[in-house]
Protein backbone atom coordinates (compact mmCIF):
# COMPACT_ATOMS: atom_id res chain seq x y z
CA UNK A 1 0.00 0.00 0.00
CA UNK A 2 2.77 2.41 0.94
CA UNK A 3 4.65 1.67 -2.30
CA UNK A 4 1.63 2.53 -4.38
CA UNK A 5 1.21 5.84 -2.59
CA UNK A 6 4.88 6.75 -3.21
CA UNK A 7 4.63 6.14 -6.92
CA UNK A 8 1.47 8.20 -7.07
CA UNK A 9 3.17 11.17 -5.37
CA UNK A 10 6.42 11.04 -7.37
CA UNK A 11 5.12 13.01 -10.44
CA UNK A 12 4.01 15.80 -8.17
CA UNK A 13 7.43 16.06 -6.46
CA UNK A 14 9.47 16.09 -9.67
CA UNK A 15 9.07 18.75 -12.44
CA UNK A 16 7.64 17.36 -15.60
CA UNK A 17 10.56 18.59 -17.69
CA UNK A 18 12.88 16.50 -15.55
CA UNK A 19 10.76 13.37 -15.70
CA UNK A 20 12.19 10.75 -18.03
CA UNK A 21 10.97 7.17 -18.39
CA UNK A 22 13.15 4.62 -16.71
CA UNK A 23 13.97 2.93 -19.97
CA UNK A 24 15.43 6.23 -21.25
CA UNK A 25 17.75 6.76 -18.32
CA UNK A 26 20.57 4.89 -19.93
CA UNK A 27 23.06 3.96 -17.28
CA UNK A 28 20.83 5.40 -14.55
CA UNK A 29 18.64 3.13 -12.38
CA UNK A 30 16.20 3.00 -9.44
CA UNK A 31 16.34 0.38 -6.74
CA UNK A 32 13.76 -0.22 -4.01
CA UNK A 33 13.73 -2.37 -0.92
CA UNK A 34 11.52 -2.99 2.15
CA UNK A 35 13.09 -2.01 5.43
CA UNK A 36 12.89 -3.96 8.63
CA UNK A 37 9.92 -1.97 9.85
CA UNK A 38 8.07 -2.49 6.65
CA UNK A 39 9.06 0.89 5.07
CA UNK A 40 10.00 1.26 1.42
CA UNK A 41 13.50 2.64 0.62
CA UNK A 42 14.18 3.95 -2.89
CA UNK A 43 17.64 4.74 -4.37
CA UNK A 44 17.90 6.86 -7.52
CA UNK A 45 21.19 7.23 -9.51
CA UNK A 46 21.34 10.02 -12.10
CA UNK A 47 24.10 9.64 -14.70
CA UNK A 48 26.70 12.46 -15.38
CA UNK A 49 25.32 13.03 -18.84
CA UNK A 50 22.09 14.19 -17.37
CA UNK A 51 23.27 16.52 -14.52
CA UNK A 52 27.14 17.29 -14.42
CA UNK A 53 27.23 18.64 -10.84
CA UNK A 54 31.06 18.40 -10.52
CA UNK A 55 31.52 20.45 -13.69
CA UNK A 56 29.16 23.12 -12.40
CA UNK A 57 31.19 23.34 -9.20
CA UNK A 58 34.47 23.67 -11.17
CA UNK A 59 32.89 26.34 -13.37
CA UNK A 60 31.83 28.27 -10.28
CA UNK A 61 35.43 28.21 -8.94
CA UNK A 62 36.89 29.36 -12.27
CA UNK A 63 34.29 32.14 -12.41
CA UNK A 64 35.29 33.36 -8.96
CA UNK A 65 39.00 33.41 -9.95
CA UNK A 66 38.26 35.29 -13.14
CA UNK A 67 36.18 37.80 -11.20
CA UNK A 68 39.06 38.41 -8.80
CA UNK A 69 41.55 38.87 -11.68
CA UNK A 70 39.20 41.30 -13.40
CA UNK A 71 38.92 43.31 -10.17
CA UNK A 72 42.73 43.41 -9.87
CA UNK A 73 43.18 44.55 -13.46
CA UNK A 74 40.49 47.19 -13.04
CA UNK A 75 42.28 48.52 -9.97
CA UNK A 76 45.60 48.54 -11.87
CA UNK A 77 44.00 50.36 -14.72
CA UNK A 78 42.56 52.87 -12.27
CA UNK A 79 46.03 53.40 -10.81
CA UNK A 80 47.56 53.91 -14.24
CA UNK A 81 44.73 56.27 -15.14
CA UNK A 82 45.53 58.34 -12.05
CA UNK A 83 49.26 58.32 -12.81
CA UNK A 84 48.59 59.20 -16.42
CA UNK A 85 46.47 62.14 -15.30
CA UNK A 86 49.26 63.41 -13.02
CA UNK A 87 51.95 62.96 -15.67
CA UNK A 88 49.83 64.60 -18.32
CA UNK A 89 49.46 67.56 -15.96
CA UNK A 90 53.25 67.59 -15.43
CA UNK A 91 53.76 67.28 -19.18
CA UNK A 92 51.59 70.32 -19.74
CA UNK A 93 53.58 72.20 -17.11
CA UNK A 94 56.82 71.07 -18.74
CA UNK A 95 55.52 72.33 -22.08
CA UNK A 96 54.88 75.74 -20.53
CA UNK A 97 58.40 75.81 -19.09
CA UNK A 98 59.96 74.99 -22.45
CA UNK A 99 57.83 77.73 -24.02
CA UNK A 100 59.23 80.17 -21.44
CA UNK A 101 62.72 78.93 -22.26
CA UNK A 102 62.15 79.66 -25.95
CA UNK A 103 60.51 83.04 -25.54
CA UNK A 104 62.16 84.66 -22.51
CA UNK A 105 65.98 84.74 -22.39
CA UNK A 106 65.81 86.67 -19.11
CA UNK A 107 64.43 83.60 -17.34
CA UNK A 108 67.09 81.12 -18.40
CA UNK A 109 68.66 81.19 -14.98
CA UNK A 110 65.48 79.73 -13.44
CA UNK A 111 65.53 76.64 -15.65
CA UNK A 112 67.65 73.56 -15.64
CA UNK A 113 68.17 71.72 -18.91
CA UNK A 114 69.30 68.50 -17.27
CA UNK A 115 66.20 68.44 -15.07
CA UNK A 116 64.06 68.84 -18.17
CA UNK A 117 65.79 65.87 -19.76
CA UNK A 118 65.26 63.71 -16.68
CA UNK A 119 61.58 64.54 -16.57
CA UNK A 120 61.19 63.82 -20.26
CA UNK A 121 62.87 60.42 -19.81
CA UNK A 122 60.44 59.66 -16.97
CA UNK A 123 57.49 60.51 -19.21
CA UNK A 124 58.85 58.28 -21.95
CA UNK A 125 59.29 55.38 -19.51
CA UNK A 126 55.72 55.81 -18.23
CA UNK A 127 54.26 55.79 -21.74
CA UNK A 128 56.24 52.63 -22.53
CA UNK A 129 55.00 50.97 -19.34
CA UNK A 130 51.39 51.87 -20.05
CA UNK A 131 51.66 50.69 -23.65
CA UNK A 132 53.14 47.33 -22.62
CA UNK A 133 50.67 46.83 -19.76
CA UNK A 134 47.60 47.64 -21.81
CA UNK A 135 48.97 45.95 -24.96
CA UNK A 136 47.71 48.92 -26.90
CA UNK A 137 48.85 50.59 -30.10
CA UNK A 138 46.54 53.53 -29.63
CA UNK A 139 47.36 56.76 -31.51
CA UNK A 140 47.35 58.43 -28.08
CA UNK A 141 50.65 56.75 -27.18
CA UNK A 142 52.15 57.55 -30.57
CA UNK A 143 51.20 61.22 -30.12
CA UNK A 144 52.71 61.24 -26.64
CA UNK A 145 55.94 59.73 -27.98
CA UNK A 146 56.07 62.32 -30.73
CA UNK A 147 55.48 65.19 -28.32
CA UNK A 148 58.17 63.95 -25.92
CA UNK A 149 60.70 63.59 -28.75
CA UNK A 150 59.89 67.08 -30.02
CA UNK A 151 60.35 68.58 -26.57
CA UNK A 152 63.66 66.74 -26.11
CA UNK A 153 64.86 68.14 -29.43
CA UNK A 154 63.83 71.67 -28.43
CA UNK A 155 65.66 71.42 -25.08
CA UNK A 156 68.85 70.13 -26.74
CA UNK A 157 68.66 72.81 -29.41
CA UNK A 158 68.19 75.59 -26.88
CA UNK A 159 71.10 74.38 -24.80
CA UNK A 160 73.34 74.42 -27.85
CA UNK A 161 72.86 78.17 -28.22
CA UNK A 162 75.42 80.22 -26.33
CA UNK A 163 72.82 82.79 -25.36
CA UNK A 164 70.70 80.16 -23.62
CA UNK A 165 73.36 77.82 -22.28
CA UNK A 166 72.40 77.55 -18.67
CA UNK A 167 75.59 75.81 -17.58
CA UNK A 168 77.73 78.60 -19.03
CA UNK A 169 75.51 81.30 -17.61
CA UNK A 170 75.59 79.77 -14.15
CA UNK A 171 79.35 79.22 -14.29
CA UNK A 172 79.97 82.80 -15.37
CA UNK A 173 77.53 84.05 -12.76
CA UNK A 174 79.36 82.07 -10.08
CA UNK A 175 82.70 83.48 -11.25
CA UNK A 176 81.38 87.02 -11.16
CA UNK A 177 79.88 86.47 -7.74
CA UNK A 178 83.16 85.04 -6.46
CA UNK A 179 85.11 87.96 -7.91
CA UNK A 180 82.70 90.39 -6.29
CA UNK A 181 83.17 88.71 -2.93
CA UNK A 182 86.94 88.77 -3.36
CA UNK A 183 86.82 92.44 -4.34
CA UNK A 184 84.78 93.22 -1.25
CA UNK A 185 87.17 91.23 0.93
CA UNK A 186 90.21 92.92 -0.67
CA UNK A 187 88.79 96.44 -0.59
CA UNK A 188 91.76 97.69 1.45
CA UNK A 189 94.14 96.23 -1.14
CA UNK A 190 92.29 98.09 -3.90
CA UNK A 191 92.45 101.47 -2.14
CA UNK A 192 96.04 101.76 -0.88
CA UNK A 193 97.28 104.86 0.88
CA UNK A 194 99.96 105.72 -1.66
CA UNK A 195 103.19 107.14 -0.24
CA UNK A 196 102.13 106.75 3.40
CA UNK A 197 104.62 104.95 5.64
CA UNK A 198 102.68 105.49 8.88
CA UNK A 199 102.36 101.77 9.59
CA UNK A 200 104.21 99.07 11.47
CA UNK A 201 104.81 96.69 8.58
CA UNK A 202 103.10 94.15 6.39
CA UNK A 203 100.04 92.43 7.86
CA UNK A 204 98.94 90.30 4.88
CA UNK A 205 99.34 89.68 1.16
CA UNK A 206 96.35 89.33 -1.16
CA UNK A 207 95.58 86.38 -3.39
CA UNK A 208 97.66 86.32 -6.57
CA UNK A 209 96.33 88.18 -9.58
CA UNK A 210 97.52 86.19 -12.59
CA UNK A 211 97.57 88.52 -15.59
CA UNK A 212 98.76 86.24 -18.38
CA UNK A 213 101.74 84.44 -19.87
CA UNK A 214 104.72 86.51 -21.00
CA UNK A 215 104.70 88.52 -24.24
CA UNK A 216 106.67 85.79 -26.02
CA UNK A 217 103.97 83.23 -25.17
CA UNK A 218 106.81 80.94 -24.13
CA UNK A 219 106.38 78.72 -21.04
CA UNK A 220 110.13 78.03 -21.21
CA UNK A 221 110.87 81.72 -20.51
CA UNK A 222 111.13 81.16 -16.76
CA UNK A 223 113.74 83.91 -16.30
CA UNK A 224 112.55 87.50 -16.45
CA UNK A 225 110.61 90.28 -14.83
CA UNK A 226 107.75 92.69 -15.40
CA UNK A 227 106.09 95.63 -13.67
CA UNK A 228 105.67 99.40 -13.72
CA UNK A 229 108.13 102.26 -13.56
CA UNK A 230 108.46 103.04 -9.83
CA UNK A 231 109.29 106.70 -10.60
CA UNK A 232 107.69 107.42 -13.99
CA UNK A 233 108.41 110.47 -16.09
CA UNK A 234 105.58 112.86 -16.86
CA UNK A 235 103.37 111.32 -19.50
CA UNK A 236 104.61 107.79 -18.74
CA UNK A 237 102.69 107.17 -15.52
CA UNK A 238 100.89 104.14 -16.98
CA UNK A 239 103.94 102.53 -18.58
CA UNK A 240 104.80 98.83 -18.06
CA UNK A 241 107.95 96.88 -18.92
CA UNK A 242 108.89 93.24 -19.55
CA UNK A 243 112.03 91.25 -20.25
CA UNK A 244 112.29 87.45 -20.35
CA UNK A 245 114.20 84.51 -21.74
CA UNK A 246 114.74 80.77 -21.32
CA UNK A 247 118.26 81.47 -20.01
CA UNK A 248 119.29 83.70 -17.05
CA UNK A 249 120.34 86.38 -19.52
CA UNK A 250 118.57 89.65 -20.32
CA UNK A 251 118.91 90.65 -23.96
CA UNK A 252 116.21 93.33 -24.27
CA UNK A 253 113.47 95.23 -22.46
CA UNK A 254 109.99 95.88 -23.90
CA UNK A 255 107.99 98.98 -22.95
CA UNK A 256 104.18 99.22 -23.06
CA UNK A 257 102.25 102.48 -22.90
CA UNK A 258 99.57 101.09 -20.57
CA UNK A 259 98.05 97.92 -19.15
CA UNK A 260 95.88 97.31 -22.21
CA UNK A 261 98.92 97.36 -24.50
CA UNK A 262 100.71 94.99 -22.12
CA UNK A 263 97.82 92.54 -22.34
CA UNK A 264 97.76 92.85 -26.11
CA UNK A 265 101.55 92.36 -26.21
CA UNK A 266 101.87 95.56 -28.24
CA UNK A 267 105.07 97.28 -27.07
CA UNK A 268 105.75 100.82 -28.24
CA UNK A 269 109.51 100.52 -27.72
CA UNK A 270 112.04 97.71 -27.56
CA UNK A 271 115.54 98.29 -26.19
CA UNK A 272 118.13 95.72 -27.25
CA UNK A 273 120.75 95.71 -24.48
CA UNK A 274 124.27 96.49 -25.66
CA UNK A 275 125.54 94.95 -22.43
CA UNK A 276 123.64 91.73 -21.85
CA UNK A 277 122.26 91.34 -18.37
CA UNK A 278 122.60 88.39 -16.00
CA UNK A 279 119.90 87.27 -13.61
CA UNK A 280 116.34 88.60 -13.37
CA UNK A 281 116.21 91.01 -10.44
CA UNK A 282 115.97 94.19 -12.51
CA UNK A 283 113.58 97.15 -12.27
CA UNK A 284 112.64 100.32 -14.15
CA UNK A 285 112.99 103.48 -12.06
CA UNK A 286 112.87 106.99 -13.53
CA UNK A 287 112.74 105.57 -17.09
CA UNK A 288 116.07 103.87 -16.34
CA UNK A 289 116.61 100.13 -16.52
CA UNK A 290 118.71 98.86 -13.57
CA UNK A 291 120.17 95.37 -13.92
CA UNK A 292 123.12 93.08 -13.17
CA UNK A 293 126.07 92.32 -15.47
CA UNK A 294 128.70 89.62 -14.89
CA UNK A 295 132.40 89.30 -15.80
CA UNK A 296 133.06 91.17 -13.68
CA UNK A 297 129.99 91.38 -11.43
CA UNK A 298 128.69 94.94 -11.46
CA UNK A 299 125.61 97.12 -11.44
CA UNK A 300 124.45 98.45 -14.80
CA UNK A 301 121.88 101.04 -15.74
CA UNK A 302 120.43 102.07 -19.10
CA UNK A 303 118.91 105.51 -19.32
CA UNK A 304 116.14 104.77 -21.80
CA UNK A 305 115.65 108.46 -22.54
CA UNK A 306 119.24 109.16 -23.61
CA UNK A 307 120.14 105.51 -24.37
CA UNK A 308 123.27 105.90 -22.22
CA UNK A 309 124.81 103.09 -20.11
CA UNK A 310 126.62 103.40 -16.80
CA UNK A 311 128.03 100.78 -14.43
CA UNK A 312 129.42 100.52 -10.88
CA UNK A 313 131.22 97.74 -9.04
CA UNK A 314 130.53 96.81 -5.42
CA UNK A 315 133.76 95.07 -4.37
CA UNK A 316 132.22 93.07 -1.52
CA UNK A 317 129.40 91.62 -3.64
CA UNK A 318 129.81 87.91 -4.52
CA UNK A 319 128.68 86.31 -7.78
CA UNK A 320 128.58 82.88 -6.08
CA UNK A 321 125.76 83.73 -3.69
CA UNK A 322 122.30 83.67 -5.22
CA UNK A 323 118.67 83.27 -4.14
CA UNK A 324 117.40 79.73 -3.56
CA UNK A 325 115.19 79.36 -6.63
CA UNK A 326 117.62 80.29 -9.41
CA UNK A 327 121.34 80.89 -9.91
CA UNK A 328 122.96 84.16 -11.04
CA UNK A 329 120.67 86.28 -8.80
CA UNK A 330 123.63 88.08 -7.24
CA UNK A 331 122.28 91.65 -7.27
CA UNK A 332 118.64 92.50 -6.59
CA UNK A 333 117.51 96.05 -7.41
CA UNK A 334 114.60 97.51 -5.45
CA UNK A 335 112.70 100.78 -5.16
CA UNK A 336 110.39 102.07 -2.45
CA UNK A 337 108.94 105.34 -1.11
CA UNK A 338 112.43 106.57 -0.18
CA UNK A 339 114.31 105.78 -3.38
CA UNK A 340 116.64 103.20 -4.97
CA UNK A 341 118.30 100.16 -3.36
CA UNK A 342 120.36 97.10 -4.24
CA UNK A 343 120.54 93.87 -2.22
CA UNK A 344 123.52 91.52 -2.42
CA UNK A 345 125.46 89.02 -0.31
CA UNK A 346 129.06 89.04 0.77
CA UNK A 347 131.33 86.11 1.57
CA UNK A 348 133.05 88.22 4.20
CA UNK A 349 129.62 88.56 5.82
CA UNK A 350 129.05 84.77 5.75
CA UNK A 351 126.53 84.94 2.90
CA UNK A 352 124.10 87.21 4.69
CA UNK A 353 122.13 89.78 2.69
CA UNK A 354 123.47 93.32 2.65
CA UNK A 355 121.16 96.30 2.02
CA UNK A 356 122.79 99.15 0.07
CA UNK A 357 121.13 102.53 -0.49
CA UNK A 358 121.99 104.02 -3.91
CA UNK A 359 122.24 107.60 -5.07
CA UNK A 360 120.36 107.85 -8.35
CA UNK A 361 122.54 110.57 -9.86
CA UNK A 362 126.00 109.32 -8.93
CA UNK A 363 124.94 105.65 -9.04
CA UNK A 364 127.05 105.13 -5.93
CA UNK A 365 126.37 103.43 -2.57
CA UNK A 366 125.26 105.91 0.09
CA UNK A 367 124.89 103.55 3.06
CA UNK A 368 124.81 99.83 3.90
CA UNK A 369 123.20 97.55 6.51
CA UNK A 370 124.04 93.93 7.32
CA UNK A 371 120.98 91.73 7.84
CA UNK A 372 120.47 88.33 9.45
CA UNK A 373 118.94 86.64 6.38
CA UNK A 374 121.05 84.14 4.47
CA UNK A 375 120.92 84.84 0.74
CA UNK A 376 120.98 81.19 -0.35
CA UNK A 377 117.98 80.19 1.83
CA UNK A 378 115.99 83.22 0.75
CA UNK A 379 113.66 82.99 -2.26
CA UNK A 380 113.65 86.74 -2.94
CA UNK A 381 113.51 90.13 -1.19
CA UNK A 382 112.11 93.65 -1.63
CA UNK A 383 112.03 97.04 0.09
CA UNK A 384 108.99 98.92 1.50
CA UNK A 385 109.34 102.17 3.46
CA UNK A 386 113.05 101.54 4.11
CA UNK A 387 112.36 98.03 5.44
CA UNK A 388 113.66 94.90 3.71
CA UNK A 389 111.33 91.89 3.58
CA UNK A 390 112.70 88.44 2.72
CA UNK A 391 110.66 85.47 1.46
CA UNK A 392 111.16 81.72 1.51
CA UNK A 393 109.40 78.59 0.33
CA UNK A 394 106.83 76.83 2.51
CA UNK A 395 105.55 74.27 -0.01
CA UNK A 396 104.82 73.98 -3.74
CA UNK A 397 102.00 76.54 -3.64
CA UNK A 398 102.92 78.75 -0.69
CA UNK A 399 105.75 81.07 0.28
CA UNK A 400 106.00 83.35 3.29
CA UNK A 401 107.64 86.60 4.33
CA UNK A 402 109.79 85.27 7.14
CA UNK A 403 112.16 88.15 7.95
CA UNK A 404 112.33 91.93 7.96
CA UNK A 405 115.05 94.48 8.63
CA UNK A 406 114.30 98.13 9.37
CA UNK A 407 117.13 100.37 8.11
CA UNK A 408 115.79 103.32 10.14
CA UNK A 409 115.99 101.54 13.50
CA UNK A 410 118.22 98.50 12.83
CA UNK A 411 115.40 96.29 14.14
CA UNK A 412 115.10 92.70 12.88
CA UNK A 413 111.88 90.67 12.99
CA UNK A 414 111.07 87.06 12.30
CA UNK A 415 107.69 86.91 10.62
CA UNK A 416 105.23 84.50 9.06
CA UNK A 417 103.14 86.22 6.41
CA UNK A 418 102.09 83.51 3.92
CA UNK A 419 101.03 84.11 0.34
CA UNK A 420 99.96 81.85 -2.53
CA UNK A 421 102.07 81.23 -5.61
CA UNK A 422 100.68 80.51 -9.06
CA UNK A 423 103.73 78.37 -9.91
CA UNK A 424 106.40 76.91 -7.65
CA UNK A 425 109.30 79.22 -8.49
CA UNK A 426 109.71 82.90 -9.30
CA UNK A 427 112.74 84.79 -10.56
CA UNK A 428 111.66 88.38 -9.83
CA UNK A 429 109.67 89.91 -6.96
CA UNK A 430 109.55 93.72 -6.68
CA UNK A 431 107.48 96.26 -4.80
CA UNK A 432 106.17 99.38 -6.56
CA UNK A 433 105.43 102.38 -4.33
CA UNK A 434 103.24 103.95 -7.05
CA UNK A 435 100.41 101.46 -6.46
CA UNK A 436 101.66 99.54 -3.40
CA UNK A 437 101.65 96.23 -5.23
CA UNK A 438 104.12 93.39 -5.51
CA UNK A 439 105.04 92.30 -9.05
CA UNK A 440 106.19 88.71 -9.52
CA UNK A 441 107.54 86.93 -12.59
CA UNK A 442 106.32 83.42 -11.77
CA UNK A 443 107.72 80.78 -14.18
CA UNK A 444 106.81 82.80 -17.26
CA UNK A 445 103.60 84.40 -15.93
CA UNK A 446 102.82 87.96 -14.90
CA UNK A 447 101.50 87.86 -11.31
CA UNK A 448 100.81 90.68 -8.85
CA UNK A 449 99.67 91.06 -5.22
CA UNK A 450 98.10 93.70 -3.04
CA UNK A 451 99.77 94.51 0.30
CA UNK A 452 97.95 95.28 3.56
CA UNK A 453 99.78 97.05 6.39
CA UNK A 454 99.35 97.16 10.16
CA UNK A 455 98.23 100.51 11.48
CA UNK A 456 100.36 102.26 14.05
Amino acid sequence: MMLRILFLLLPALVPSSAWIPVEDWGSGNVTASVGGSGSCDCHVFLPDTTFPADRVQHMQEVTRELSLNVDIQIKKLGGFTGKLGLYLKDLADLTDRVDVLESSPDKYIKLDFELLRIELREFEALVTQLKDTLSSTSPLFDNLYTEILNMTYIVNQLESYDKSNLAVIRAEFAKLQKKLEECQADQEFLEPDIGNCNHTGIMSISKPSVVQMNANLAPSYIYGGWGRDSKPLRGHETMYFYSGDDTPTAFYVHLYSDYKQLIQRAHFLRHALTHDGTGSNFIVHGNTFYYQVNSPLRMMKLNMTSNQYESRVIPAASDRLSYSYYAYQSMDFAADESGLWVLYASETNNGLIVIAKLDEKSFGVVDEWNTGAYKQTTANAFMICEVMYATRSVDLTTDEIFYSYNTRTGEEKHLSVPFTKFQEKYSNLSYNPRDRRLYMYNSGYYVSYGVKFRSE
